[in-house]
Parts: C-alpha cells; structure tokens; sequence
C-alpha cells in the first residue's frame, strides 16, 4: 500500500487510490455534520492562508479510525528508522493505540484529524502541523474531491529546508482517493558525513475554480 523506501528517502510518497470515490464523497459530505467535529477553523483569521478546517471529535468517523489505524504501523516504522539515523533513542510502539496512549499521558488528548475545504482563490500557507512536544514524524493527506471534474489548481506542494543551501519546492500531483504521505517537521538526509535533519513544510497553491475538499491525518493528538 505504501512505498515505504521511497518515503524514507525522500521524505514523501503517494498512495495512489488509497480509498475509492464513493468513500471520498461520503467523507466530503460530512462537513456541515457539525456535531462530528470539536474545532471549526477559518484560516484568513488566523494568517494561514484562506480557506476552512474542521478536526474531529472522538469517536472519529469509522472510515477515518480505520485509515488511521491501519497506516500507522508502516509509518511506524520508517518513523524508526529515521530516529536511528538521526541518533534519537525515541521509537514509536508498534501500534496507534500504544501511540496515543503515551499522547494523552503526556496531556495531548484532543483528537486532530480533519476535514480541509477550499473554494475559488483560497490557499494554505506553508507550515508544520505540531499540536505539543509528541510529535509523530509523519501524517497523510487524501484528496477527496476530483481534479478533473470538481477544481482547478490547488496543488499540494512540499518545501525542504536544506542546510546551508536554497530551499527546495515539490508539487505533488493527486487524484481523487490518492494520498500524500510526507514528513511533518523535518526528515533524515544523507551527506558526506552522515546523516543530517532538513525541515519540510507543506501547503496548497490558490485554488483557481470550484471546490476542494480533503482529509487529514495526523498522528500525535494535540495538547
């Protein structure tokens, strides 16, 4: 489902039809289920970008639990192994639930995967998506709506922070269903002298027409 060595290497894969377009569409309707989430965003408020984000509330959407669930161990372990090179003595449980317990033990226990919807002209700056001092090194986005049919623009777009030299950009083309899996903070790279840690950011271009909806996962729940 995911390649895995890609992402260790790269610092992000795509999982192409990750979940089907009926799926997609019943997750995009529920957005104006207002009891479904605990947190409604509007990002021009805030500096973000333009556009809005809602997080969910436990219990989570069953389509959304079950994706989450079943990403995690895979992730897990390229988390690891980036930790390894890193020289971090931190490794992340083989299950979410091992995971999360250490989150809310910590005092992260509200929940933060969401729905993302933009409109014509709305965008998301650039930016990390860290919720407290647990962190989970990797997260997904699923597009939900369809490029071909439902938008124009609004491409995801990945920016690597590297040592010493220019920054550099991604876009990463999606269909309806695929997922981007990519770094949250920042990632191993292999130099001349070992291993080093390049911050990435993430956001999306300005959408130039229509309506765009997408899920997010995340990992770690927020403080």
């Amino acid at each position: 489902m995911i390649d895995t060595e890609s992402l260790a290497n790269r610092g992000f894969t795509v999982a192409p039809g990750l979940i089907g377009p009926d799926q997609c569409r019943a997750l995009a309707t529920l957005w104006p289920e207002q009891a479904r989430f605990r947190k409604h965003i509007v990002m021009q408020r805030h500096g973000y970008g333009q556009g809005e984000y809602q997080y969910f509330t436990y219990p989570l959407p069953k389509a959304v639990e079950e994706l989450r669930q079943a990403l995690y161990p895979e992730l897990a372990a390229v988390a690891n192994r980036w930790n390894a090179e890193l020289g971090r003595a931190q490794r992340f449980p083989p299950t979410l639930e091992g995971w999360l317990r250490q989150c809310h033990q910590g005092g992260q226990k509200r929940p933060t995967p969401l729905l993302l919807h933009y409109k014509a002209g709305d965008y998301n700056c650039l930016h990390r998506d860290l919720y407290g001092e647990l962190v989970f090194p990797l997260q997904a986005t699923v597009l939900l709506s369809d490029p071909k049919r439902d938008f124009s623009g609004g491409e995801f777009m990945l920016v690597e922070q590297r040592p010493r030299m220019q920054s550099r950009g991604e876009v990463v083309p999606l269909g309806q269903g695929d997922a981007v899996i990519f770094a949250v903070n920042e990632r191993p790279v292999k130099g001349s002298r070992g291993f080093h840690r390049t911050a990435m950011r993430h956001g999306v271009s300005s959408l130039h027409h229509g309506e765009r909806f997408t899920l997010g996962i995340i990992f770690h729940d927020a403080a």
